[in-house]
């Protein structure tokens, strides 16, 4: 496919050059508080559910795993079943959350596992946490869909709402804004403390994955039947709709922006990438991964082997975009000439990837429970970091990317120093 054309189109530089990111000056959170007075929310009030006492559990033993090896500085160990998210305080980088199968979301300082206070009263298990952007504030959703909101300072929980089976959830990078996208296709807005609400009505399907743009105005989100959709947030509108031939044939897995969401990157269960512009809501080009092992027919009771794309991200400082696949490929794609630079293999399927927010670094994990960096100019692994005696199922970098702090099916989390001598 040729690259689009036109005044939406987007000019690479050549193979190696560092292309020059330049800020758009999204609005400063003054501006988008005023903008957001504008907005009509509904009169839904957040009911405040009762406070329930929970009881620590007494940890269960966490198996012997065969990893012997533990490259990690810190363990977080307060929780008794698998963890299942992890995010850290944008201001700071001092601060984790971590939600898991316990039904438990704990707020802990990064620099020695020390639990900060426990963002109690969930009822199924944790699956959705993280900060507002200021870290003043840390939502934790679970997956019957409660979400609560605690003010970090005070360790007091300042809102709580109950929606439908929750998918994901994301704060505004500018605002107190949540935004959240369940089970029964709506995606929901809400002004917090105040809960002031608005809803955006997706097709009768769970809205699997969503992200809000960086200009702070718009959101996409993807859905099971395939279809992406890119909302005005303020209007509560929707601006574009991918389906049929421009969405995917199953359901979306992850959707992503580069940095200054002129471009989306959307992942599915078919195993395709497509890079769509967000101005004009054009599929620029599809990247496609041959499945390693040929798709046999199902026999009954027997599930066919497939490949999905569970992860995928752009790199800031060249035209490369990253896509992990449940195989174990990690594929490092050109956008300038649209093909596929890098095929790194791991031998067991990519959970999630990450960029360096300023180098060509790609981090991944997978079930294999290890975290590995990768140079996409050369398509070579820096180094390997492992601690976890079972999958890695969560994980996040800090901003200068000397940590990694990451979750797993062995109960535990862990902080991971990966400041490399050559910086």
């Amino acid at each position: 496919m040729e690259p689009a054309e036109g005044p939406g189109a987007l000019g690479f530089h050549g193979d190696e050059e560092i292309i020059e990111v330049v800020e758009l000056g999204p609005p400063g959170p003054d501006d988008l508080a005023d903008e957001m007075e504008d907005v009509d929310f509904d009169d839904e009030g957040a009911e405040e559910p009762d406070a329930e006492a929970w009881e620590t559990e007494d940890d269960e033993g966490v198996e012997d795993g065969m990893e012997a090896q533990d490259d990690s500085e810190v363990t977080f160990s307060l929780h008794s079943a698998s963890v299942f998210c992890v995010s850290l305080d944008p201001k700071t980088n001092t601060l984790a959350v971590t939600g898991g199968e316990d039904d438990k979301a704990f707020v802990w300082r990064v620099s020695d596992g020390e639990l900060l206070f426990e963002c109690s009263g969930h009822k199924d298990s944790v699956t959705c946490a993280g900060f507002s952007h200021d870290s003043v504030f840390v939502a934790t959703g679970d997956m019957s869909g409660l979400i609560k909101v605690w003010r970090v300072d005070s360790k007091e929980e300042v809102w709580s709402f109950e929606v439908g089976d929750l998918e994901w959830m994301e704060w505004h990078p500018q605002a107190h804004v949540l935004l959240a996208g369940t089970a029964d296709g709506n995606s929901w807005m809400w002004k917090i403390p105040s809960g002031d609400c608005k809803t955006f009505q997706g097709p009768a399907c769970p809205a699997t994955c969503g992200r809000i743009l960086p200009d702070g105005k718009r959101a996409v989100v993807g859905y099971e039947d395939g279809t992406m959709r890119i909302w005005d947030l303020k209007q509560g509108t929707s601006l574009h709709v991918l389906k049929g031939q421009d969405g995917h044939q199953d359901p979306l897995t992850c959707v992503a922006s580069n940095q200054d969401g002129s471009l989306i990157m959307t992942g599915s269960v078919d195993c395709h990438a497509k890079l769509v512009n967000s101005a004009t809501g054009k599929v620029v080009c599809v990247f496609k991964m041959e499945s390693v092992a040929p798709k046999a027919p199902a026999g009954e009771g027997e599930e066919a082997e497939s490949n999905s794309v569970e992860s995928l991200g752009f790199c800031n400082v060249m035209p490369l975009a990253a896509v992990g696949y449940l195989d174990g490929t990690l594929a490092i794609y050109d956008l300038s000439t649209q093909s596929l630079r890098h095929k790194c293999q791991h031998e067991s399927g990519i959970v999630q990837l990450l960029w360096e927010e300023s180098s060509a670094v790609v981090y991944t994990c997978s079930l294999d429970g290890a975290v590995r960096l990768w140079d996409a100019r050369s398509g070579k692994m820096i180094s390997e970091y492992r601690g976890h005696s079972a999958e890695i199922l969560d994980f996040a970098v800090n901003k200068d990317a000397s940590i990694v702090v990451t979750t797993s099916g062995d109960h535990q989390a862990k902080v991971f120093c990966v400041q490399r001598p050559d910086r």
